[in-house]
């Protein structure tokens, strides 16, 4: 086994608290060498870890994480947290079915205060918990750590707001790795802010204030002096806006300067108001390719930790395709825009922006402004198309109802990551868009199953179809099934004379369903297998139609929720006996989306089982 120098002797924070400078300094390199290789054999996020090392290191130092609240925001940057905190030696587990999250897990360690999978709601979440501990009277500190990144999100800001003034003793950390300060404003500014929050400097504000209230003009005066130290502070510092807000600014400060950030954190945790602390780090320190392309090393599958290179050969994926397919449409018509939301590689528009860029609108982690942005652009004449990731979408359900739908704008929705996504768990498994997309009048739904697929329903829902409308698909590559239905609103995709069964589905559950057919043809159950291409009104259209075909036992597949289900609808208009195998009404656990469908019986020999078992039931039932 790897030998990780001092690393090997850090069980809990407490043995943080004992050591030099310089030997933290030679333990946050351990932490850069045992995250490069532990993340290259399980894959994760890398570059926004390695760029915290020294924030996090000086965090378990000078709080309690134990008994106080340290909130990472989004959560992914949280492995040298979990390291230190007792679960280093679990590492190996990371991402995996059974095994360490990605993200904050409270299940994990009482160290966790929440989940926290979602970006721009820590500073909300932790003035909740700063509410609860004065309401009980209770001694612990709270700090919510947020990057700049999170900061484009309107929920921070309002969350910010409401912070500062409430008065409530609460820590913000700003990770801000995105923001050069030159070395004499920086420095200027470390100062400042040291001298800012020395005791004796704080006692002196106040006994100064105290005399020139004593004598005839002197609340003038103070007023004075507070209104030059304000003016001089706007110009040198960034510090206007979170000061408005109520906060007490410190920094910007080096956020690999550990000493400076451990001493400021010291200072921090004596100021009984709300405080904002500015760090300034570097995304993928410590390891040169994520250095050089911090993007590429975000979140990364597994590599040769040597020189970087990705050991699993990159195909073609949905989102790819997506964004090869919009780049053709937007080639011929100028109306065409698109909109994400900080997510331009992760939803295939990268090309998109280089080719386009007046028509590349990325507003940063802010779909609520992105959907209403979109609505505007679709009321002047324009075709906005609007790429997330399902569970980023679900942020924007107001917008999708008030500034859309209620008006019937044309804007076109690419849901990427729908249905199961695998290793980063319950807060990105896309398993709930159906559901709330449904809900909404007048919302079109489909459901492509391959590249060939996507490309028709995109040039449907773009040039023939009006209102709001969803094309939702998985994150990953095609499977076996590579046929063209997308004409049908219902398609028969495996015939079965006399059949035993009709196995329905949607997307690429059908890859699965018709390898489960297989299976059952064995076991002389014979399955026809359809396939819905829309979950919508044309949908209900087309099964009424197909009521004759459809007739006898029905079994509904799907990778989603049952509530609000495809299947939930199926079974509320037939007579006839329908089954439904989903995913539950239930949050999923983590690890590989084959290792998910196996969990949640979803996979070719699950679903065989669950027909065969249901089959006996019925033929006992019958005598």
């Amino acid at each position: 086994m790897k030998r990780y120098g001092i690393l090997d002797n850090i069980t809990s924070p407490a043995d943080l608290r004992g050591l030099s400078y310089d030997t933290l300094n030679v333990l946050c390199a351990s932490l850069r060498e045992f995250i490069v290789d532990s993340v290259s054999r399980t894959g994760g996020h890398l570059a926004s870890n390695l760029g915290v090392v020294e924030l996090a290191v000086a965090l378990e130092r000078e709080f309690d994480s134990s008994r106080d609240r340290i909130i990472y925001d989004v959560g992914h940057q949280s492995y040298v947290h979990k390291i230190l905190t007792g679960r280093r030696d679990r590492f190996d587990t990371l991402r995996q079915y059974g095994g360490l999250s990605g993200f904050m897990k409270p299940e994990e360690s009482v160290t966790d205060p929440c989940v926290t999978g979602h970006a721009s709601d820590s500073v909300s979440v932790a003035l909740g918990m700063a509410h609860a501990r004065t309401l009980k009277n209770q001694k612990y500190h709270v700090v919510a750590v947020i990057g700049d990144g999170a900061l484009t999100g309107g929920m921070a800001y309002e969350a910010l707001s409401n912070a500062g003034t409430s008065k409530e003793p609460l820590l913000v950390v700003l990770n801000d790795n995105n923001m050069s300060i030159a070395q004499n404003v920086g420095g200027l500014s470390r100062h400042l802010a040291r001298l800012r929050v020395n005791s004796r400097y704080l006692h002196a504000k106040v006994r100064v204030k105290e005399r020139l209230a004593r004598i005839p003009g002197g609340v003038s005066v103070s007023h004075a002096i507070s209104r030059a130290k304000a003016r001089i502070k706007s110009f040198v510092l960034p510090t206007s806006l979170f000061e408005q807000m109520g906060f007490i600014y410190l920094g910007p400060v080096d956020g690999h300067d550990l000493k400076s950030v451990c001493e400021l954190l010291a200072q921090a945790k004596k100021i009984k108001k709300p405080v904002l602390l500015h760090v300034m780090t570097q995304k993928g320190r410590g390891y040169a390719p994520s250095e050089q392309e911090p993007e590429k090393y975000h979140g990364v599958s597994k590599f040769d930790p040597v020189t970087g290179a990705f050991t699993a050969e990159k195909k073609e994926d949905f989102s790819a395709c997506f964004g090869r397919e919009l780049c053709a449409f937007a080639e011929k018509d100028a109306r065409i825009c698109a909109i994400t939301a900080a997510m331009p590689s992760g939803t295939g528009l990268t090309r998109f922006a280089s080719r386009f860029p007046s028509r590349f609108f990325d507003v940063g982690i802010a779909e609520e402004h992105a959907v209403a942005m979109a609505a505007g652009m679709a009321a002047q004449g324009l075709v906005p198309v609007v790429a997330m990731y399902s569970t980023f979408l679900q942020r924007a359900y107001d917008q999708l109802v008030h500034d859309v739908a209620i008006e019937g704008l044309h804007v076109v929705f690419c849901v990427d990551r729908a249905g199961i996504v695998g290793a980063d768990g319950a807060t990105h498994n896309g398993v709930l868009d159906i559901a709330f997309l449904r809900s909404i009048p007048g919302m079109k739904i489909y459901c492509p199953s391959n590249f060939s697929e996507l490309r028709s329903m995109m040039t449907r829902a773009v040039y023939h179809e009006d209102g709001p409308v969803a094309i939702r698909y998985p994150r990953g590559g095609e499977g076996a099934f590579r046929k063209d239905t997308s004409q049908e609103a219902l398609a028969c995709v495996r015939e079965a004379a006399g059949h035993t069964v009709t196995l329905l589905t949607h997307g690429v559950m059908v890859n699965e369903v018709l390898a489960a057919a297989e299976v059952l043809e064995k076991k002389q159950i014979h399955a026809q297998v359809y396939k819905a291409n829309r979950i919508d009104g044309e949908f209900e259209q087309a099964f009424a139609e197909k009521q004759a075909e459809l007739s006898g036992w029905c079994v509904v597949v799907e990778d989603n929720v049952k509530s609000g289900s495809l299947g939930e609808w199926v079974a509320a208009h037939r007579a006839e006996h329908t089954d439904l195998l989903d995913t539950g009404d239930r949050f999923l656990p983590h690890g590989g989306v084959a290792e998910i469908y196996r969990h949640c019986g979803l996979d070719a020999q699950g679903i065989a089982a669950f027909v065969t078992n249901q089959w006996k039931r019925k033929e006992n039932s019958l005598g």
